[in-house]
């Protein structure tokens, strides 16, 4: 995992709330065995209607996706989080999120920011209104700022989750901040007991 600590660019206004996972990724497209490719299958099902709001060429290139309540409730696949990725967001605003998705989007450095549904309406119609409205999120200070609409609000996030995102430590990552710990624990353990 990369670290993150400042996400900078524009956002991509999903309007709809209780976006499940199935909705962020369908099902067929899980049978992949490849970890890469999962843009392809973004929202698909919803990519067909050319007003869906990824087919609009004012948000191309937006690297911040603004969406409704209940973003990512459903199923645990991990699988909607690399979409998103892969598909160039790098942060979700949205004012609740899917306990699971949330924790994928976390140990994958996806940024979740929750906000308040006020904010989230303020910033929707805002973006709808000029798509070039620009972002920062500062994973550090754990805030959001929007300059031109003189918006600055604070999110939260465990300080363990922060440590993360800013040192871009997986759960392997996290381990092996502990390799002394547990070299000094394998050299002790019983000659008797496997090894591997």
């Amino acid at each position: 995992m990369n670290p993150v600590e400042i996400v900078t660019g524009t956002a991509v206004p999903l309007d709809r709330s209780d976006v499940d996972t199935d909705q962020i990724i369908p099902s067929d497209w899980l049978k992949r065995v490849e970890r890469t490719g999962f843009e392809k299958g973004l929202f698909s099902e919803w990519r067909d209607e050319p007003s869906f709001v990824l087919n609009d060429e004012r948000f191309q290139g937006a690297n911040i996706l603004l969406a409704g309540a209940n973003f990512g409730v459903g199923s645990s696949r991990e699988h909607a989080v690399w979409a998103i990725q892969q598909y160039g967001f790098e942060a979700v605003i949205a004012p609740r999120f899917g306990d699971i998705f949330r924790n994928n989007s976390t140990k994958n450095g996806l940024v979740p920011v929750q906000v308040s549904a006020e904010v989230s309406r303020q910033l929707m119609e805002a973006v709808e209104a000029d798509s070039t409205l620009e972002f920062t999120i500062d994973v550090g200070r754990k805030t959001i700022e929007v300059p031109a609409i003189g918006m600055v609000e604070s999110f939260p996030l465990d300080d363990s989750i922060q440590h993360r995102f800013i040192n871009g430590l997986d759960d392997i990552g996290l381990t092996l901040q502990h390799v002394d710990e547990i070299d000094t624990f394998e050299s002790a353990r019983p000659a008797w007991l496997p090894t591997s």
